[in-house]
């Protein structure tokens, strides 16, 4: 799992999977079964699971500051919201 290689940057394998694990456990979070492969974004491929997932689950937005996902910007289909990391904080705390 790519988010697990991440973590073990700044913490033992063993506390990145604790972090996975306890993620994977909270009530909010919804699993998506992926049935088809975009293939939208070319210069980092891994970063395609993702824009699959979000257009799979429907989401409202795919939230990451990685330039790699601006390309779709440019692509009219399958519409995607790219929003940054702050865009989103500012949603969250304006939403009441």
């Amino acid at each position: 799992m790519e988010y697990e290689e991440k973590l073990t940057a700044n913490f033992s394998p063993f506390v990145a999977e604790l972090i996975v694990g306890g993620i994977v456990l909270k009530s909010n979070v919804q699993f998506t079964e992926v049935f088809f492969n975009w293939r939208l974004i070319f210069d980092d491929l891994d970063d395609n699971k993702f824009v699959d997932c979000a257009l799979a689950s429907n989401a409202d937005y795919l939230v990451t500051n990685d330039r790699h996902f601006s390309v779709l910007k440019s692509i009219p289909f399958p519409s995607l919201k790219v929003i940054k990391i702050e865009e989103f904080i500012d949603l969250l705390k304006n939403r009441n």
